[in-house]
């Protein structure tokens, strides 16, 4: 059994103070990661290499791409470990955790090792040439390098999240951020490095995530704490985390796919307006900066997404699908609550937080004042809409908590990620400029997820006329 002083439960009283407690140290968590992800784009402005910003920020799509598929697979432990805490069942718990954490080492070394070989071609592919594309790919060698230990961390966080405890790896990214922008200040200023810096300080840090992570698992005195006598494949364990997992990972991965034709399409429109022998490329630069700044509105809102999974999957351990319906709720709200203010300050102080990335007003016809007025684009048509993808996430999650990603893959690939693809290959050749790009955005965010939270409403209202949650 679960031990009980240990176990926080999601299954009794007052949903919405439940979910705002459990929330915001996740919101916390990824806004720091964001903020350390941002100190790299920012300490790498301030190297000798005036295409650094925009290398760093067009391989993100194809890093996704990669990263996704094998981190994808971290929602099935955070579903099966929370459902087996949800009924009670102890050995389940134990299970889930070392089958995951196993998974999680496979697949990152898996990820580190396709990543590698396939950065150069795939980033050329995307229209990359020159320095832009030796810098990128630079990057992207050293970020791999690391994707072992950011896996293991992601898998560790699922853990801890399914548990309820989402203050441990609050404590313990902060502390990697900060090492990861301490080693950041000295690998650029100090040891003159460029991109390849800020990469290698991002491995040094999730290796240290790791590490303190997997202790404080070894210490816990409940039915997941890790042991590496333990340390074995489950069966059953396995085939529940893929059979939530898999579906994810493939969703994950479709998005990514996705990006990457919108980033390929950002490429499309730097080459449009700038000549083909000058150095700086500002629509691509312009475009990674407003990116960055409105990663700060996605991933705080990503924390209400891990919360509709874990409130989700607690409460269907434990036969109340009622409850479900106030987990809904709660965190719609939470998603107005956060990412509205959010991004409309970004978008409102967006001339000093851009100025942090090198991007500049500039004087009118400059390239300084192109990738600008880049950056606003983006910041306009994607940053301010943000909430509409938090309400995606939620209506994602439910379904992957209820026991239906496979649902959740369908309806968001069909409705999000095809769309957007149709969207770029069709319309946009027709008036190939960034407005055209972003608006996608907003409008595949609100198709999805009506969808969504239509199909979460249907299982909802099945499972409690037949009396039956999991």
């Amino acid at each position: 059994m679960v031990a009980e002083k240990k176990k926080v439960d999601f299954t009794e009283g007052k949903i919405f103070f439940k979910v705002l407690l459990f929330v915001l140290p996740i919101v916390a968590t990824n806004l720091l990661q964001t903020f350390y992800n941002a100190a790299d784009m920012m300490v790498v402005s301030l190297s000798s290499e005036v295409n650094a910003v925009g290398a760093v920020g067009i391989t993100g799509s194809f890093i996704n791409l990669i990263v996704n598929v094998f981190i994808g697979f971290s929602v099935g432990a955070n579903v099966v470990v929370a459902k087996c805490i949800g009924a009670n069942d102890g050995e389940g718990v134990k299970k889930a955790v070392h089958t995951s954490l196993i998974i999680g080492f496979l697949f990152g070394v898996i990820g580190a090792a396709v990543g590698i070989a396939v950065s150069r071609p795939l980033l050329s592919w995307m229209g990359n040439t020159g320095n832009l594309l030796d810098l990128a790919v630079k990057y992207t060698y050293f970020y791999f390098a690391g994707v072992p230990f950011l896996a293991l961390t992601n898998y560790l966080m699922a853990i801890f999240r399914a548990k309820g405890d989402s203050k441990t790896p609050l404590v313990v990214l902060s502390l990697a951020g900060l090492l990861n922008v301490v080693l950041n200040l000295f690998f650029v200023l100090v040891l003159k490095m460029s991109v390849e810096g800020v990469a290698l300080a991002t491995a040094i840090a999730n290796f240290a995530s790791f590490i303190v992570l997997l202790i404080k698992l070894m210490r816990a005195k409940d039915d997941a704490a890790f042991s590496f006598k333990n340390l074995k494949i489950d069966k059953s364990a396995l085939k529940e985390i893929v059979f939530v997992g898999f579906p994810a990972a493939v969703q994950n991965a479709l998005f990514s796919i996705s990006n990457i034709l919108v980033q390929s399409s950002i490429v499309t429109v730097n080459n449009n307006v700038c000549p083909p022998d000058v150095k700086y490329q500002p629509v691509v630069n312009g475009c990674s900066a407003g990116s960055n700044l409105s990663g700060f509105v996605y991933t705080s809102l990503n924390a209400v997404y891990q919360g509709a999974i874990t409130f989700t999957s607690q409460n269907i351990g434990a036969n109340k699908p009622k409850r479900i319906y106030g987990v809904m709720g709660s965190c719609c709200a939470l998603v107005m609550a956060i990412s509205v203010p959010l991004g409309v300050g970004i978008f409102f102080f967006r001339e000093p937080l851009l100025a942090l990335y090198g991007v500049t007003t500039g004087a009118a016809g400059s390239l300084e004042k192109i990738a600008f007025e880049a950056a606003t684009t983006q910041l306009t048509y994607v940053g301010l809409t943000y909430f509409l993808c938090g309400f995606m996430e939620i209506g994602s999650g439910v379904l992957r908590g209820l026991g239906r990603s496979m649902q959740s893959m369908i309806i968001s690939l069909i409705g999000s990620c095809l769309l957007r693809v149709v969207w770029l290959l069709t319309a946009f050749p027709l008036n190939p400029t960034l407005e055209m790009i972003y608006i996608c955005y907003p409008v595949t965010w609100i198709l999805t997820s009506i969808t969504l939270f239509a199909c979460a409403f249907f299982i909802l209202r099945k499972m409690i006329k037949h009396g039956r949650g999991w």
